[in-house]
């Protein structure tokens, strides 16, 4: 399985890219759409809804289950992936490129300390299975 080294993690399996701009992209990993399955339904934040840290904030649905998204920071959403509405597999086709599920602009950069890099995320995968 592919962790990026380029992307800050959350134990729940969430991943994060800080952009640029500013904003900050989330989306699932890896690990958690293989557990998942195959994507069937995606529900995304409404774009201005703010987000705090840990809060259940969207849905993705399986064949096998349905599992909350949390947000690994806190912040105003500013774009949801609204390609996934009619073709939510893009999660299981392209986790970390195409499958992001939504953006925010992060309101406390305090937050970031409790992401984990990609090795540390490894290792909670590894204590998972």
């Amino acid at each position: 399985m592919e962790y990026p080294a380029e992307l800050h993690y959350t134990q729940s399996h969430e991943w994060i890219r800080f952009e640029s701009d500013g904003t900050a992209t989330v989306g699932i990993t890896a690990y958690a759409q293989d557990h998942l399955g195959e994507l069937v339904y995606v529900e995304l934040p409404t774009t201005g809804t703010e987000l705090s840290q840990g809060s259940a904030c969207a849905v993705v649905e399986s064949t096998k289950a349905a599992s909350d998204v949390y947000a690994p920071l806190s912040g105003e959403v500013v774009a949801v992936n609204e390609a996934l509405t009619d073709a939510p597999q893009t999660v299981n086709e392209s986790p970390y490129g195409e499958g992001w599920l939504f953006r925010l602009r992060p309101r406390d950069d305090g937050e970031r300390a409790k992401l984990i890099d990609a090795a540390a995320y490894g290792a909670v995968v590894e204590s998972q299975s």
